[in-house]
């Protein structure tokens, strides 16, 4: 039942994701920032814009995570890394994202 609950969480984290959706898209999509396997985004080209969006998203995710760890019994380590499991299938086509072993890869 737990775990249930712990997904229908994280699928609510995949849809909050909109709320940075054109910063965090946009630099996706231009490379500037790729998917980490631990559930949070790294930036790939740094710039003051770039590692503010970073840490603007890293800081969201981070509250987002705890909160749903709390509610489901579950470190935040274990609710990031679902996160991270589902955000990085839904990319889209050309993301860059990191691979179970660390190594960055493009979708």
């Amino acid at each position: 039942m737990k775990r249930l609950s712990l997904i229908a969480m994280l699928m609510a984290v995949s849809l909050a994701i909109p709320a940075w959706a054109l910063d965090l898209h946009s630099a996706r999509a231009n490379g500037s920032i790729g998917e980490k396997n631990d559930g949070y985004v790294a930036a790939l080209r740094p710039s003051a814009e770039v590692n503010a969006v970073v840490a603007e998203v890293n800081a969201k995710r981070s509250a987002e995570y705890a909160r749903i760890s709390k509610e489901n019994g579950q470190t935040v380590d274990v609710v990031a890394k679902l996160a991270a499991s589902q955000i990085i299938n839904g990319l889209p086509a050309g993301t860059s994202y990191q691979d179970g072993a660390g190594n960055w890869k493009s979708k």
